[in-house]
C-alpha cells in the first residue's frame, strides 16, 4: 500500500507540471490579451484608451514577454513562495480573491455533496430490492425529471417560488442588510434561509444520477451466488443487502471522489451565476473571459491538483472497500 501511493504521488508531479503548461497556453489561445479585453470593456462603457497606453500596459504586465518566460514566472513563484501571482482585471493577489471566496463555495458543495448521498444511496438500495414497486417507478420518474431538468431553470423555479409564495429573499447568500454586521445567530440564520436553493438544486441533480447507478448495482450483485448463501445460512435481508451487495454497489460512489473534490472547490458555475453566489465558480468564468492569465491560471491548476488528490483517494479506498480490486 506504501510503495503504491508513493509510485501514484511521484507520477502526480509530471502530471500536474503538465497540465499546468497546457492550460496557461490553452488560456492564451485566443487573440488578443489581457489589454485587449479591457480595452473592448472600456469602449463598451463609452470609453477609451490608446494604442500607446496599450502597449504601455502590456509593458508594465509583462504581456509582452515570451510565453515561455511568463509561465516559468508564474509557476515558479507559485512553487518556491507559494504567490499565485497579481490578478489583472481586480489588481490584487490572486490567492486573496481565491481564499475569500473558497468557504462559501466548500460550505455549499459539501453540503449538496452530503444531501446527495444521503439521498442515491437508500433510495437506490430500496428500489433494487423492491423492483417494479410503486416507489421504485416513483424514483425512477424522479430520476429522469432531476437529470433531465437543467440546475439553472430548476434555480430559477425554486427562487421563484421562494419569492412569490413563501416570501422570502431569494438570490445571493445573505440579505444586503447583514453583509456588514457582525456575526450573530440573525446572520446565521439568514445565510440558511438562502443556502437551501443552491443546496436543493445541486443535490437534485447529482441525486438523481446516482440512483439509476446505485439500482443498477445493486440489481447485478442481488442475483449473484453469494447472496443467496447468504440468505441461506440465515442472515436477514437487512444484514444480507447492507453487509454484502452494498458494499460492492458502492464502488462508483467512491470512484466519483477524483471529480467530487475539484467540484468542491469550483462549485457550479452556472447556477451560482444565476443564483447570484460569491462562490469560486463565477470568478473563474470571469477570469477566462477577461483573459486575466495568472487568476484562470491559478484555479486551473487548484483543481488540477484536487483532481489528482481525489483520484489518489479513490484508489485507496476501493483498494480497501473491495478486496478484489488489486494494484501492483
Amino acid at each position: 500500500m506504501v510503495s503504491f501511493i508513493v509510485r501514484r504521488m511521484l507520477l502526480a508531479i509530471p502530471t500536474l507540471i503538465f497540465i499546468s503548461f497546457i492550460s496557461f497556453v490553452i488560456i492564451q489561445l485566443p487573440p488578443g490579451d489581457y489589454v485587449t479585453a479591457y480595452a473592448a470593456q472600456l469602449r463598451n462603457a463609452g470609453d477609451y484608451i490608446t494604442k500607446a497606453q496599450e502597449e504601455m500596459m502590456r509593458q508594465q504586465l509583462g504581456l509582452n514577454d515570451p510565453m515561455l518566460v511568463q509561465y516559468w514566472r508564474w509557476i515558479s513563484n507559485i512553487v518556491f513562495r507559494g504567490d499565485f501571482g497579481f490578478s489583472l482585471e481586480w489588481n490584487k493577489p490572486v490567492g486573496e480573491l481565491i481564499w475569500n471566496r473558497l468557504g462559501l463555495t466548500l460550505a455549499i458543495s459539501s453540503l449538496s455533496l452530503v444531501f446527495t448521498w444521503i439521498i442515491a444511496i437508500p433510495v437506490g438500495v430500496y428500489s433494487a430490492t423492491r423492483q417494479y414497486s410503486v416507489f421504485d417507478y416513483v424514483f425512477t420518474i424522479f430520476g429522469f425529471l432531476g437529470k433531465g431538468i437543467p440546475d439553472f431553470l430548476l434555480a430559477l423555479v425554486l427562487m421563484w417560488i421562494g419569492f412569490a409564495y413563501l416570501q422570502m429573499d431569494v438570490g445571493g447568500l445573505i440579505s444586503p442588510q447583514y453583509e456588514n454586521a457582525p456575526w450573530t445567530i440573525d446572520k446565521v440564520l439568514n445565510i440558511l434561509s438562502h443556502l437551501w436553493v443552491p443546496v436543493v438544486v445541486l443535490a437534485t441533480g447529482g441525486a438523481a444520477g446516482l440512483i439509476r447507478v446505485m439500482r443498477a448495482n445493486m440489481l447485478d450483485e442481488l442475483g449473484k451466488p453469494y447472496v443467496e448463501t447468504a440468505y441461506a445460512q440465515g442472515l436477514s435481508e437487512r444484514q444480507v443487502v447492507w453487509n454484502y451487495p452494498v458494499r460492492v454497489a458502492l464502488n462508483p460512489f467512491i470512484s466519483t471522489v477524483g471529480w467530487s473534490l475539484p467540484a468542491l472547490f469550483s462549485g457550479d458555475v452556472i447556477t451560482a451565476v444565476v443564483l447570484n453566489l460569491p462562490t469560486t465558480g463565477p470568478l473563474l468564468l470571469q477570469a477566462l473571459k477577461m483573459q486575466d492569465m495568472y487568476l484562470a491560471g491559478s484555479f486551473i491548476l487548484i483543481l488540477s491538483v484536487f483532481t489528482v488528490i481525489g483520484t489518489l483517494i479513490s484508489d485507496i479506498l476501493l483498494a480497501w472497500f473491495d478486496p478484489r480490486i488489486r494494484f501492483a
